[in-house]
């Protein structure tokens, strides 16, 4: 329980809710512990990311209100017994972790369901399964209908707040930046042939746990880079392969990292692989450049693939008017997933508040073409926002052949030259940037990027 801010930072997030909310009640429902084989040997506990925005506290069974009408906070839960104190020690009352954040009231969690019955409640969409049977027991509402009935007004003021980082909060992110760059530079110094896909991804994870709290999502790492979230760790690395790996750490603060490498298995890219990773490394680096408030994040998703599209159409992969390639969508046929997302204390940042009131607003909706209508953020930049800038080159065989048998889009696709990459695999390449006051700051340590940068490093 060290891991706090000062009281009023807490006692600030809440005002400024309370500033953005015009009635009824404010329900927090802390995370629980969850059974990995039985109920005392329990997953790793995580709080839920907007409890801990206003609350802080990481601890289980907790929930907390803010009173619109009554302008009252009150923290909800036990204090421990000796059974508990047996096994863990003594712990703080629930009076003293009150204190610690902030709230003056403290109730037993028994009277939370007296409190707000018959109130006008707000409260979140869940996903944790204990939670949406608690807010059944608690509201009387369908189970299945929860997700529906959460409270829109609740959800847009928790992203208003949430997607502009306070000075306090960068900082966090930037530890976590350190931590996730440590983890890819520990896998680059291992990557040669023969080393085991898993032996590396244990290698990452022993990192993040040994200075934060662990790894901010499971690891991807594979060979078979075509496949964008790949979690098996079952290969051996084999010279002449690229290993993917999209990992980040999270810091004791709970926020988060998310960094993409793709490297070439003892250090030396074939010419195919270094030609394709070039035009990723461009689409990454223009589009970071090209970062500030004020401009639509999926014209920047649009400029990165215009720029892939370009590279591949040099390669001869591509062909036509490659600006029209791209308004239709051909390009997604290699680049089919967005150039990025907010990242905070969750590294999907808010995304359990739904991806459209976080990535979207009134001025711009999600696009229905495939490929863009994967682009998890495509409203305006602003001041205080941190995102994600990733492209990719994929060689999905699946489909390639979907697409091909379709005939789709042939006045801009080379099948034939596309045939000749179909066991190509992928590449992306991915950091984490700050949104400024005029401009952008990529965050972390510098990470080797280049393609003599990662040679160097994975030779060394």
């Amino acid at each position: 329980m060290n891991n706090l801010f000062n009281p009023s930072v807490y006692q600030s997030r809440r005002a400024k809710l309370v500033a953005e909310m015009k009635s009824g009640v404010a329900l927090f429902l802390g995370n629980h512990e969850l059974p990995m084989s039985y109920k005392a040997n329990t997953f790793p506990f995580r709080q839920d990311s907007s409890f801990l925005y206003f609350f802080g506290l990481s601890l289980p069974n907790l929930a907390a209100i803010i009173d619109f009408d009554e302008n009252r906070e009150i923290l909800f839960g036990d204090d421990i017994d000796i059974d508990d104190i047996i096994w863990m020690g003594v712990q703080p009352s629930m009076q003293e972790l009150g204190e610690r954040v902030g709230v003056k009231e403290v109730r037993p969690f028994s009277e939370l369901k007296k409190y707000i019955q018959g109130r006008e409640l707000h409260f979140l969409p869940p996903y944790q399964a204990e939670n949406k049977i608690l807010l059944f027991n608690l509201t009387g509402k369908s189970i299945e209908k929860l997700g529906e009935l959460s409270s829109v007004p609740l959800i847009q003021a928790i992203v208003k707040l949430r997607s502009k980082k306070e000075a306090i909060e960068i900082e966090q992110i930037e530890e976590a930046c350190k931590i996730g760059v440590l983890m890819h530079e520990t896998i680059m110094k291992s990557c040669k042939s023969g080393v085991s896909e898993q032996y590396l991804a244990g290698l990452a994870e022993g990192v993040t746990l040994s200075y934060g709290k662990g790894v901010s999502f499971p690891v991807i790492l594979s060979q078979r880079g075509e496949v964008l979230h790949n979690h098996r760790h079952d290969g051996i690395l084999k010279k002449g392969n690229l290993l993917l790996v999209d990992a980040g750490a999270e810091n004791n603060f709970r926020y988060t990292s998310d960094y993409t490498r793709t490297l070439p298995v003892d250090g030396v890219f074939e010419t195919k692989q270094r030609e394709i990773y070039e035009i990723v490394l461009r689409a990454n680096t223009e589009a970071i450049v090209s970062l500030k408030p004020d401009i639509y994040y999926r014209d920047v998703h649009l400029f990165a693939s215009q720029i892939i599209a370009e590279g591949l159409k040099e390669l001869g992969l591509m062909k036509g008017d490659i600006q029209e390639a791209v308004k239709v969508g051909a390009h997604a046929l290699f680049f089919p997933h967005g150039l990025g997302h907010q990242m905070g204390l969750d590294v999907h940042d808010m995304e359990n508040l739904g991806e459209n009131f976080v990535g979207y607003d009134d001025t711009i909706s999600r696009s229905k073409q495939f490929g863009l209508s994967a682009l998890r953020m495509g409203r305006k930049l602003q001041e205080g926002f941190v995102i994600t800038v990733e492209p990719g080159i994929y060689f999905i065989p699946d489909l390639i052949d979907i697409w091909k048998k379709e005939r789709k889009f042939e006045q801009f696709i080379n099948y034939a030259k596309v045939e000749e990459y179909r066991d190509f695999g992928g590449i992306r390449i991915e950091d984490d940037v700050l949104i400024t006051g005029n401009s952008h700051r990529v965050l972390g340590p510098p990470l080797a990027k280049t393609v003599d940068e990662l040679q160097k490093m994975i030779c060394s």
